[in-house]
């Protein structure tokens, strides 16, 4: 009876460190699962507003910045480059952005030149057709893939949807709409912020 008395405190202390070291493993591998279903510091901006210094930017150059993990080109038209809009008015298909408006065209780039500023496009470059991204063809005249009276824009390599300067896309082609221009607002004239607008709508 007291060689049992003396063992039990013995086992009683092992059992207890055991059950302390278990539980701090427990603990830290418990830690490690719920750390990684946290959502990382990308996953959370992914879906916020991106700000952008528009400074240094000349016209006729664009930038191209990551939004909810899209490309959106902020395209700083030169004189020449707005004034060619009217002239591919009756070349595009949906010169107005009527179709589909609320889905691609806020209402206050409803217009011809497709934006708030009429010298800054700022559109989502990817082409409405099946994705794939255009590149850009700002030099005008005749070029490979592209019609002799060309006035610059953008061609998709995929299968040859071609969009003018304001992200309109020129009729019969397999792009079904105009680029996407995403909500977006100016904090000042060098200060951009994309996916939000003065009513607070993404």
């Amino acid at each position: 009876m007291s060689n049992e008395k003396q063992v039990d405190p013995g086992r009683r202390g092992l059992l207890v460190a055991t059950c302390a070291a278990g539980g701090v493993a427990g603990l830290a591998t418990t830690g490690m699962f719920v750390s990684t279903f946290q959502p990382s510091e990308r996953a959370k901006a992914a879906g916020a507003p991106v700000e952008v210094d528009l400074t240094g930017l000349a016209p006729g150059e664009m930038r191209t910045v990551e939004w909810r993990g899209k490309p959106v080109w902020i395209l700083k038209r030169s004189e020449e480059m707005v004034n060619s809009l009217k002239q591919t008015d009756n070349q595009v298909a949906d010169p107005k952005s009527e179709r589909n408006p609320d889905e691609l065209t806020p209402e206050y780039a409803r217009n011809e030149y497709r934006s708030i500023k009429p010298d800054l496009l700022v559109a989502v470059g990817i082409c409405t057709h099946l994705g794939c991204s255009p590149v850009t063809r700002f030099a005008t005249g005749p070029q490979p893939s592209l019609p002799d009276d060309w006035h610059g824009g953008f061609l998709c390599p995929c299968h040859g949807s071609t969009f003018d300067l304001a992200g309109r896309v020129y009729k019969n082609k397999p792009a079904p709409d105009n680029l996407e221009v995403p909500r977006h607002m100016y904090l000042s004239e060098t200060k951009l912020v994309i996916g939000k607008d003065e009513k607070g709508e993404a």
